[in-house]
């Protein structure tokens, strides 16, 4: 079984360095030794040459999800899609077999919600795009947590209605960093979980201008073309957090799409669901295009594992054919450090997105009911591979 998350914290804090000296920290590359650094923790850089896995190790995982997470948020102290705010969209919901997710996380949150509130009109003032974050990630811990609507989730999700768009959007602080800040589609889609996953909220409603505000989110996505594929992607998943986003018709569409785009292997390359000019701005296409695998993407942990979320989340079974044989995928091409790798679309530094490209599989082999089996012995795991 998985140790518990508390006692990995407590190591941390007596002085114990995780994932230090790692053999695959490549030449050369000392700018970016560490992806995640603040005190002990030391987590070695990502790079497409760390080894996989012979065995999947669901300890590690959790270990580099919990210290990615815990290492930003003392190290920063702010949300940030790509980590803290992947880790409260998505750990609490892995409450069942990882055990409660970091109350230091949620503190962060509480806090700069309350003082971004206070100092609205500043230039400190909380961002559109932070308050989406934090909204989703106490409405996440309400539903698989606590189990009841917070005091600090009601006033999130009212703030951030108060700033609502008249096209039912917001304002995104950043549309230059796909694909989890490059577009008020994609942060939409967010609120929209947010809302749709509060428990008792939305049903609670008694205030006209939040039930309005409601309802131009979800008429926005009815009337908007999503950007790209991806954007159909998270369009899927939050319909099936807040109902009403899209027709029966337009999910089966979007299902197949996901189909069509699943690789030989089994996974799925999130280079395969937008051209290069349509990532954010356009302003990575030059990148994009110049990669050395431009003309063959390898699959990756990211868009493997929100595929299959998505497609769990509308309703497909997880004996289906592509779901199997993505499970599959993700069990064979876990990295030594316990994440699967994910190149960024933005600089090839930190890459970043290979934090959603752990949570995510996770998150995947959990709703598939996989994560319990391979927890189980380790002759399961390997049956499974």
């Amino acid at each position: 079984m998985v140790p518990n998350v508390k006692r990995w914290l407590g190591s941390v804090g007596m002085g114990m360095t995780l994932f230090s000296g790692l053999p695959w920290i490549v030449e050369g590359a000392e700018a970016f030794k560490y992806q995640y650094e603040f005190g002990p923790i030391r987590i070695p850089s990502a790079h497409p040459d760390e080894p996989v896995r012979h065995e999947f190790s669901l300890e590690l995982a959790s270990q580099y999800t919990e210290q990615g997470a815990v290492a930003w948020t003392r190290g920063q102290q702010c949300v940030t899609c790509h980590t803290n705010g992947t880790y409260l969209a998505l750990r609490p919901s892995l409450s069942g077999p990882l055990g409660e997710p970091s109350q230091e996380v949620r503190d962060l949150f509480v806090k700069l919600l309350r003082n971004g509130i206070r100092q609205l009109g500043s230039s400190r003032g909380l961002g559109d795009s932070h308050l989406i974050y934090i909204a989703r990630g106490l409405a996440e811990w309400d539903a698989h947590v606590s189990g009841e609507l917070s005091e600090d989730t009601s006033l999130a999700l009212e703030q951030l209605f108060k700033r609502q768009l008249p096209t039912g959007v917001w304002k995104p602080i950043l549309e230059s960093w796909p694909p989890l800040e490059s577009s008020a589609f994609q942060e939409a889609t967010v609120a929209a979980m947010a809302v749709g996953v509060a428990p008792g909220w939305l049903a609670g409603l008694t205030d006209q201008r939040l039930k309005a505000g409601v309802e131009r989110l979800k008429d926005y996505f009815r009337t908007v073309e999503p950007p790209h594929d991806y954007g159909r992607v998270v369009l899927l998943w939050a319909s099936a957090q807040l109902p009403g986003l899209l027709e029966e018709s337009g999910k089966a569409e979007i299902v197949e799409l996901i189909r069509r785009k699943q690789q030989a292997d089994g996974g799925w390359s999130i280079r395969t669901f937008a051209r290069p000019e349509q990532w954010g701005d356009g302003s990575r296409a030059e990148k994009l295009r110049n990669e050395n695998d431009a003309s063959n993407h390898s699959s990756d942990g990211h868009q493997t594992g929100l595929a299959v979320i998505a497609l769990r989340e509308a309703g497909v079974s997880a004996q289906d054919p592509a779901i199997r044989r993505a499970v599959h995928w993700i069990l064979r091409n876990q990295r030594q450090s316990g994440r699967w790798w994910t190149r960024s679309l933005n600089t090839d530094k930190y890459h970043f997105i290979t934090y959603s490209g752990t949570l995510y599989p996770l998150l995947a082999l959990h709703l598939s009911g996989a994560l319990p089996e391979v927890m189980g012995t380790e002759d399961r795991a390997r049956d499974l591979r």
